[in-house]
């Protein structure tokens, strides 16, 4: 059974003209049977409702939709704070792994989509807090990457009820989903979407940790210079010396709406 889509949101790919016309007729059609449809700033279209997006209604709408490439996913679902299901349209992108279609029949996408032709794809995010700060979720990775490119950190990783230290230039934590990303780059291995696990991928390592392939328990890392923490390769912020970084498991998972069914959908987006 399907729920009934009464309220969408879209979100685009900033200065992309071809995701502003693919979002100007997403919007004709959905208004034309009925739903009400939100355009998240600076997106801006006739006869949508304007909203930032930190609006709080946004938790609550049935469907959104991102237009553009995987980083137009990546930040919608930070901009998701509930459990607000998404469809990923690659306008624009390059490669567009996390996404269900390219823009292909905008008709035939709306019409399968309000027609209940369509299943869920949940997936593991991460969350990073100091002191009880908790930081915008991350659907692919987690990086922790020294700052002063004079000095290679000390790295402390606590996981597992072991303590693990290692002289690096930073470490990544993956998801299953960013298994294709950072950690696809320096070697590491593509992970099925479903799986319930991690990716710790060392950058540099001086003694040459390897990767590892954890469950997704607590970890927790702090290094003995300042470092950048990225969230998605998109936000970054400052981690003072010796500062504790706790990274777990997001409440709420990523999820996707997705029309197409690929076993190893990672895989075919990568061209193998």
């Amino acid at each position: 059974m399907y729920e009934t889509i009464r309220t969408v949101a879209l979100i685009t790919k900033t200065n992309s003209v071809e995701a502003q016309t693919a979002a100007f007729k997403i919007t004709k059609l959905l208004t034309a049977r009925g739903v009400k449809v939100f355009s998240v700033r600076p997106l801006m279209i006739e006869n949508s409702t304007s909203m930032t997006s930190d609006d709080q209604r946004i938790a609550d709408l049935d469907l959104i939709f991102a237009i553009g490439g995987d980083g137009t996913t990546l930040r919608a679902f930070r901009i998701i704070q509930g459990k607000a299901p998404l469809f990923s349209m690659n306008v624009g992108g390059n490669r567009g792994i996390l996404s269900d279609v390219s823009i292909g029949s905008i008709d035939d996408i709306v019409n399968s989509i309000l027609e209940g032709r369509y299943f869920y794809d949940s997936r593991l995010r991460l969350q990073a807090s100091i002191n009880g700060n908790i930081f915008p979720p991350a659907l692919n990775d987690i990086v922790l990457t020294r700052m002063s490119l004079t000095r290679t950190p000390l790295f402390s990783i606590k996981l597992m009820h072991d303590e693990l230290k290692q002289r690096m230039d930073g470490i990544i934590i993956s998801t299953p989903t960013g298994s294709t990303g950072h950690s696809f780059s320096l070697g590491g291995p593509v992970l099925h979407e479903e799986l319930n696990c991690l990716i710790l991928s060392p950058i540099a390592s001086i003694n040459r940790m390897p990767q590892l392939v954890i469950p997704t328990s607590e970890i927790e890392i702090k290094s003995s210079h300042e470092v950048h923490l990225i969230i998605d390769g998109q936000e970054i912020f400052e981690v003072p010396t010796e500062q504790t970084v706790k990274i777990s498991r997001s409440p709420i998972n990523a999820i996707f709406i997705r029309l197409k069914k690929k076993g190893m959908r990672q895989l075919v987006k990568l061209g193998f």
